[in-house]
């Protein structure tokens, strides 16, 4: 049988981006179809004391002015149920700037944006608060009814104050994050109409299931009077998850019953979508001389912005991971997230992951410089292993492959003399940086099932259903090459259903890097039910208990005698003769246990990803400027399904990594557009050495893990340690611009 995991199989989707022919959120049209625009709070905190719409209505090519008032269902959303704390359209109060208050539907964008400015609307100024330690301070106004502190999350293992008894030394720190941008190549849109009864919304989306359910809530409406059409989504990292335009669509459209379409302009969304939380991680981390770690305590304070939405699965996750990958028997850790009225915080690659990986492998590069041990060789001490039990008392039996991505970089940084010397230019000088994560693959400790249908056809082919959103990271080749191998079936006889929630069940959502290990494994599991209904239709042709049949080959077998077989497809013709679909139904759910509320401890995941990265950095001191000359990063996937897929990952989180250590930085109300906002480009990307480690995950199909968000979350804390080496400053704010550089440098010259 030819194998198609584990083989570089050309992406399904490859000749249709190639060609334009995808058609993403900003593309889609209906002709005819009226244009959506939302009139937005110049305010962070008001009052709504009145909106007047009336000179608004009278603009020609006004169809319909929306306000909260309009909306027949609960005007509540957020991705996660205990937390729907923000508004469609805002009733009482604004919470920032860039709150919707009003939608505007017309003909055309110009009477749109005409009508939105003639829309007059009366607030009460609020006092606004921007910093979370404030926000937290008693006694503050509340941004919240219920309060200004979203939630908590704490770890306790061990005796903390014992750890730092026995250590040898100690060393305390204070690191921050700051806001960042998603920045897709295409803004939010889509486009929705009415037929068959329902509301149809076609929009990009990471979550389509979530999507149908959000808007059925806000209209009042059962969920299969609403369809979500997942259309092209050219990049979501998270942005794509929470509810944009879906929301004012499907209101449009269930009062008026005809075809709407709204896109965000840039500016929009800029102003108006989740940003990466901003984290202040205050560490203290004690150690022997011989490097063993004794005890790490970590507070931790996020900003969640105006409104919850991942808030909590943020500082949760944040909390998990601060101790890296590394066994500590004594730990504490304390993590808060709080509201703030700046722009929302939402998921971001990594869900607070690479925000506190900077943090705690920054501690373990002071470490190694304070002990005079190699930085690699530090990590290796301390590295999980077979048999580590993590901060939340979960034993690590399996896949645990950290420790060879350190001698995978260690080979490499050794191989290549990447030593640090002098740069070619006056003032150049260059060093290198290690760095190293894990990351829990699935939501943290709650239920996050799968499911996935596969049919058989008479012809020879075969259909799979998944509701598993693909957002440019190859889930649909994935979840193909996955059924391709389980069913000896090539890959180009098999249809693709996806992200239709009429046709699909849901999936869950394309984040926490969950979809090639939970619906790879729903897809798997619906063959092996497929192949139940097959045995069992096989015993009556064949007048054999099913206990004796087996699948292999294309045929079903007798046990106990070979030449007694039926061919898979004949037997499927003889069922749809009898109008029987050949179709099994798969669901995976991770196993997890529930995080116990006061200490922490409990299963949050079922596996993990592990990773280690060396870059290689010249840092300009007359100019703070940074250049990343070389990085190898070496993943543990479990299994590489697709390893071309696994290193084009790779290769794109060390380009988004670069932006996080160095360049990027949403601030509000002064970065407005992309002129303002700094990504990396093709100059400033290095020589880029992606290696793949294989610790196979015995519950993963054929082995397989995740490694969409941990390709990003190794790059940013090499870099910053790479900047020390190079020049003996220490970033602790990222990212580590020209001015952060040269403030560092300055000191230490003046020191």
């Amino acid at each position: 049988m030819v194998d198609f995991v584990g083989k570089d199989i050309l992406r399904v989707d490859a000749f249709d981006k190639a060609l334009g022919s995808i058609l993403y959120g900003p593309d889609q049209n209906i002709e005819g179809a009226l244009w959506l625009l939302a009139k937005r709070s110049p305010y962070p905190h008001a009052r709504i004391l009145s909106i007047d719409t009336s000179q608004a209505e009278t603009i020609d090519g006004v169809v319909r002015i929306f306000t909260a008032a309009d909306i027949p269902g609960e005007n509540s959303f957020g991705i996660i149920p205990v937390t729907k704390d923000q508004t469609l359209l805002a009733k009482d109060k604004v919470r920032y700037i860039g709150d919707a208050v009003a939608l505007v539907a017309a003909y055309d964008l110009k009477s749109a944006k005409e009508a939105v400015d003639k829309i007059k609307v009366n607030y009460e100024e609020l006092p606004a608060i921007y910093d979370p330690e404030e926000s937290l301070k008693k006694g503050r106004i509340l941004i919240h009814e219920k309060g200004n502190l979203l939630c908590s999350s704490r770890i306790i293992k061990g005796d903390i104050e014992k750890g730092f008894s026995n250590a040898d030394i100690i060393i305390e720190r204070e690191y921050r994050t700051s806001r960042l941008e998603h920045l897709s190549l295409e803004p939010e849109g889509g486009i929705g109409y009415f037929e068959d009864g329902r509301i149809v919304i076609i929009a990009s989306t990471q979550n389509p299931h979530y999507d149908r359910d959000d808007v059925a809530r806000l209209l009042g409406l059962s969920p299969d009077k609403v369809r979500v059409i997942q259309c092209g989504t050219g990049g979501g990292f998270g942005g794509k998850l929470d509810i944009s335009v879906q929301g004012f669509i499907g209101l449009a459209v269930y009062h008026l019953k005809r075809a709407v379409r709204m896109v965000y302009s840039r500016e929009e969304s800029f102003l108006t979508t989740a940003k990466r939380h901003p984290l202040i991680m205050r560490y203290k981390t004690g150690a022997k001389k011989d490097g063993k770690l004794t005890a790490v305590k970590v507070d931790i304070i996020g900003d969640t912005g105006a409104y919850a939405s991942y808030g909590l699965a943020v500082i949760m996750r944040a909390t998990v991971h601060a101790t890296g990958p590394y066994e500590v028997e004594n730990v504490y850790v304390d993590g808060k997230m709080a509201y703030t009225n700046l722009p929302w915080c939402g998921a971001m690659r990594g869900f607070g992951v690479p925000q506190i990986a900077f943090a705690h492998e920054s501690q373990m590069d002071i470490l190694a410089h304070e002990l005079n041990i190699d930085p690699i060789d530090i990590r290796l001490i301390n590295a999980f292993k077979k048999g580590s039990v993590t901060a939340t008392g979960q034993r690590l039996d399996h896949s645990v492959g950290i420790k060879e991505s350190l001698y995978k970089i260690k080979e490499i940084r050794d191989k290549y003399s990447w030593s640090k010397k002098k740069g070619e230019r006056l003032g150049t000088y260059i060093g290198v940086g290690v760095g190293s994560m894990w990351y829990g693959i699935g939501n943290t400790g709650v239920p996050n099932p799968s499911t996935a249908q596969v049919e058989l056809l008479p012809d020879g082919s075969a259909i799979l259903y998944t509701g598993a959103a693909e957002i440019g990271q190859g889930s649909d080749t994935i979840l193909l090459q996955i059924a391709s191998q389980r069913l000896g079936i090539a890959i180009d006889r098999i249809k693709l259903v996806r992200g239709d929630t009429l046709y699909t069940t849901n999936a869950g959502a394309t984040s926490a890097s969950r979809q090639t290990y939970i619906s790879g494994n729903a897809v798997m599991d619906s063959i092996d039910h497929l192949e139940d209904i097959l045995k069992a239709e096989a015993s009556e042709q064949m007048d054999l208990p099913s206990s004796e049949l087996i699948v292999k080959d294309g045929k079903i077998f007798s046990i106990k005698d070979s030449s007694k077989s039926i061919d898979i497809f004949e037997l499927v013709k003889i069922c749809n003769k009898n109008k029987v679909r050949v179709i099994g139904e798969g669901r995976f759910d991770p196993p997890t246990i529930k995080l116990d509320p006061e200490t922490g401890q409990g299963v949050p995941y079922a596996t993990y990803a592990f990773a280690s990265q060396v870059s290689r950095v010249e840092v300009d001191t007359f100019t703070g400027f940074i250049k990343v000359l070389n990085s190898a990063s070496a993943h543990d996937v479990g299994k590489a399904i697709n390893p071309k897929m696994v290193k084009g990952q790779i290769t794109s989180g060390v380009a988004m990594g670069i932006g996080m250590a160095l360049m990027e930085e949403f601030v509000p109300n002064k970065t407005k557009s992309l002129k303002d906002y700094y990504i990396p480009t093709s100059m400033d990307m290095p020589e880029i050495i992606p290696i793949i480690v294989e610790d196979k995950e015995p519950t993963g199909p054929f082995g397989a893990k995740g490694v969409g968000e941990p390709a990003l979350i190794p790059t940013a804390p090499a870099i910053i340690n790479g900047i020390y080496d190079a020049v003996g400053v220490r970033i602790t704010h990222l990212p580590a611009n020209l001015e952060r550089v040269i403030g560092e440098l300055l000191k230490k010259e003046g020191a």
